[in-house]
């Protein structure tokens, strides 16, 4: 933290410690709403983290997380000047991390939930979703979700495809995977051009489902298979999965001018190099690579439209605004290998914040 008032003399103390604090704690008292004008509130996030499914290192445990979470407290700073502090509860029960956020959110202009595991993930962020009046923001999901969406917007203008007659595979059934499948389906995307996979091939209604995989197979296109078999003729490939899932020869039986995300981190699902051999557009979560999706492209815009909005919670509306605007940034320089913004442009946070708050003005 960095104070923005002189502490220098007695003067100074009296008005900004006590009694002058006792003015300030009477307005907030007599008027709750001014505690976002008073206060720290308004331009302050939680990261909140249990450390059980952080990203390439899986379940590490909460101490863990803590420099995890400071990385992303840091980025939130530079980017968007949002103050983001990191909270490492040690349970994982979710009426226990319900109760802590709930405890802590007086302090707090939004919450940003991080690398807790599926499907503990869904349950705490939709009960807090619905019981807190400041947005929850599950990075995990939402974050991954709008990045894909962007780049996949792009992806299409080059291919000359639309999103209903695009058919799409989804490796991963997990926080990102679901995430992305439902907003794929807010944004256009056919249920049945959908298909999303687990480890144990499509998910489809024949098998025993429950859950979040549950809807997601009686909300898709899913029919009995495996990875590769739905992979043979489609469009797109994303995958939020595991490393090594995928040969060349797999992505060589999808459509003509193929797009493939292959996210999964430090190894992707399938060789970016060779996957181009046969894809028109190949993205991937590395920064070794052109086409890098990653999170860090939506979070400190979505949270700078969300604080600036005062909006009590992040609607599926805003995250199609922000992920349309994600992928104008780009503008005339787009091209295959570059479907998304770099986080150093300048304009990225101010685009995605005004269209997120935009969108909370028109769902209010």
């Amino acid at each position: 933290m960095a104070t923005r008032v002189a502490l220098e003399t007695p003067e100074d103390l009296a008005e900004h410690y006590t009694p002058g604090v006792a003015d300030q704690a009477k307005r907030v008292a007599d008027d709750p709403s001014a505690l976002g004008r008073e206060t720290v509130k308004a331009n302050s996030v939680a990261i909140v983290s249990d450390g059980s499914a952080l990203l390439g290192l899986g379940d590490r445990g909460p101490a863990a997380a803590l420099p995890v979470m400071e990385g992303k407290a840091a980025l939130l700073k530079r980017f968007a000047d949002v103050d983001a502090w990191p909270i490492c509860p040690v349970s994982r029960e979710p009426d226990d991390l319900v109760r802590t956020v709930k405890d802590l959110a007086t302090s707090f202009g939004a919450i940003n939930l991080e690398d807790i595991a599926a499907p503990r993930c869904f349950t705490v962020e939709r009960r807090l979703h619905d019981e807190l009046d400041i947005p929850v923001f599950h990075d995990d999901q939402h974050g991954t979700a709008v990045v894909v969406l962007g780049a996949l917007h792009n992806a299409l203008k080059l291919t000359g495809r639309d999103p209903a007659g695009t058919s799409v595979v989804i490796s991963g059934a997990g926080a990102a995977g679901s995430a992305i499948a439902r907003l794929l389906l807010r944004a256009g995307y056919p249920s049945d051009g959908i298909v999303v996979c687990d480890r144990e091939g499509v998910l489809h209604e024949d098998r025993d489902l429950v859950g979040e995989k549950g809807w997601l197979a009686e909300n898709t296109g899913g029919a009995p298979g495996s990875l590769k078999d739905a992979l043979r003729g489609a469009d797109v490939f994303i995958g939020v999965s595991a490393g090594g899932l995928l040969a060349p020869e797999d992505v060589e039986a999808m459509a003509e001018r193929a797009i493939v995300f292959a996210l999964a981190n430090p190894d992707p699902e399938v060789d970016p190099e060779a996957a181009g051999q046969h894809a028109e557009i190949v993205a991937t979560g590395r920064s070794d690579f052109p086409n890098q999706i990653n999170n860090v492209l939506a979070f400190p815009g979505m949270f700078r439209g969300l604080l600036d909005s005062g909006a009590p919670r992040v609607t599926e509306h805003m995250l199609l605004a922000a992920a349309h605007a994600l992928a104008d940034v780009v503008g005339e320089d787009l091209a295959p290998d570059r479907i998304v913004p770099s986080v150093f442009d300048e304009a990225l946070v101010p685009a995605m914040a005004e269209a997120v708050a935009g969108a909370a003005k028109a769902d209010a």
